[in-house]
């Protein structure tokens, strides 16, 4: 019986997860240090840019673990359909932010819990933990 196809599965799960973890470590960084430096509308506004990113990405994350639990196999159709729709959700939460927050949201704020969230994997190197 052969198990190394599901070995390597279980680590390219657990390297997915990693991932988010990080993201989701230095996103809750940015929204305290945006808290710190430009109080409640600074940390929503943070907290706005996180989620940009985090949540599509998660929700892509989620559907990539189904097809490891399930076949396995991955299409590159797939994937491209995937990080498209992580890209349209990222801009369409992004003008939604700049639709409704004009009068509250604190861009800087806002682009950088965007840029730590998508910076979340040097923390991982950082800890020598990449997948």
């Amino acid at each position: 019986m052969n198990r190394q196809p599901s070995r390597r599965r279980s680590g390219q799960a657990h390297g997915i997860l990693r991932v988010l973890m990080a993201q989701g470590v230095t996103g809750l960084l940015a929204v305290l240090v945006s808290w710190w430096a430009a109080g409640a509308a600074g940390a929503v506004s943070a907290f706005v840019g996180v989620a940009a990113y985090f949540v599509p990405n998660a929700l892509f994350a989620m559907h990539l673990l189904v097809g490891l639990a399930g076949s396995g196999r991955a299409s590159p159709l797939v994937f491209f359909a995937g990080e498209a729709f992580k890209l349209a959700a990222a801009i369409a939460i992004l003008w939604l932010a700049g639709w409704y927050g004009r009068d509250w949201l604190v861009w800087p704020a806002l682009l950088f819990g965007l840029l730590c969230v998508l910076k979340g994997y040097v923390l991982l190197l950082a800890l020598r933990r990449m997948p």
